[in-house]
């Protein structure tokens, strides 16, 4: 069965990447400081934090200074995902999205906090090792967010 997964490219205090996959009604979320990548010599950084809603996934704007998390978001990718393994340490899944494909795997650093995790693309018909990642937010795109909490 099918899942949506999103990501999104979020202009807060640091620019990163919310990752997020549905699951059980909510969506799981870590926060890839450098993205995502299509290269499987790229492990990315996860860091995970609380799940949101499933109707987070659509959210595009501006979340106004002084809130958590203020700064622009906008979609990156989206699409859909199937899940192959969602052990306690190691999320194995099958992204189809518009940027990302293939097989990826989440792993859970042993050392850590307890929320940091590996986000790594598996050697597979759509790794690409020339990988480079690109904005969405355009100066354009930003002049048509609006403020508004997500």
């Amino acid at each position: 069965m099918a899942l949506r997964f999103v990501v999104q490219e979020h202009h807060a205090s640091r620019l990163h990447y919310d990752f997020r996959l549905e699951r059980d009604g909510v969506l799981v979320s870590w926060a890839i400081p450098k993205g995502p990548s299509m290269n499987p010599a790229e492990k990315r950084l996860a860091i995970q934090v609380e799940d949101h809603d499933l109707e987070y996934a659509d959210y595009e704007g501006i979340i106004p200074d002084g809130e958590y998390g203020s700064g622009a978001v906008v979609t990156w990718d989206t699409g859909t995902y199937e899940p192959v393994e969602w052990k306690e340490r190691e999320i194995q899944f099958v992204l189809e999205g518009e940027r990302l494909r293939g097989t990826f795997v989440l792993v859970l650093l042993k050392r850590g906090k307890g929320n940091e995790w590996l986000l790594i693309k598996r050697k597979d018909e759509h790794a690409q090792t020339d990988w480079k990642i690109e904005r969405a937010l355009t100066p354009e795109r930003e002049g048509q967010l609006e403020i508004r909490m997500p």
